[in-house]
């Protein structure tokens, strides 16, 4: 089985979340449907995942995904990536919402695996979306040894 990789750039300057804000709920609703929402457009926009979409039609283009989320901040300064998980989480419920895969529980994903990406002015998420096997999958699944 051949893999796919898709990667999507949500728009520079977006919003983002952060677990560390304290907002308040209408707001972080606001923000987290924006999120979500340029996600699924970007899903739309992307060539490929648009036509792996369309072969899939009415099923999941994907059964099972890795992803990486790659956060590329606007500044130099330390930060730590796994804070921006309410911003990740969002865009992958885009991804869903697209029909990229029928869930993001753990049958079906793995991830998102946050990483720190390159400098970009206003900051920037983006998502690489890396079609995986069963036995792949399975391979990340925590085993109890007896």
């Amino acid at each position: 089985m051949t893999t796919r990789t898709f990667t999507l750039q949500l728009p520079a300057g977006l919003p983002l979340l952060n677990a560390n804000q304290r907002l308040h709920h209408a707001p972080r609703a606001r923000m987290t449907a924006e999120i979500r929402n340029q996600a699924m457009a970007a899903c739309s926009e992307h060539e490929h995942l648009r036509a792996a979409l369309a072969a899939a039609n009415p099923r999941p283009a994907l059964q099972h995904a890795y992803i990486l989320g790659v956060l590329h901040p606007a500044t130099r300064r330390r930060v730590d990536p796994a804070n921006f998980y309410p911003s990740f989480k969002a865009a992958v419920d885009g991804l869903i919402d697209a029909g990229v895969l029928e869930d993001d529980d753990h049958t079906r994903l793995v991830g998102p695996d946050m990483r720190i990406g390159p400098l970009v002015k206003g900051s920037q998420l983006t998502l690489v979306i890396q079609e995986i096997t069963p036995v792949t999958h399975a391979a990340f699944q925590w085993q109890v040894s007896a």
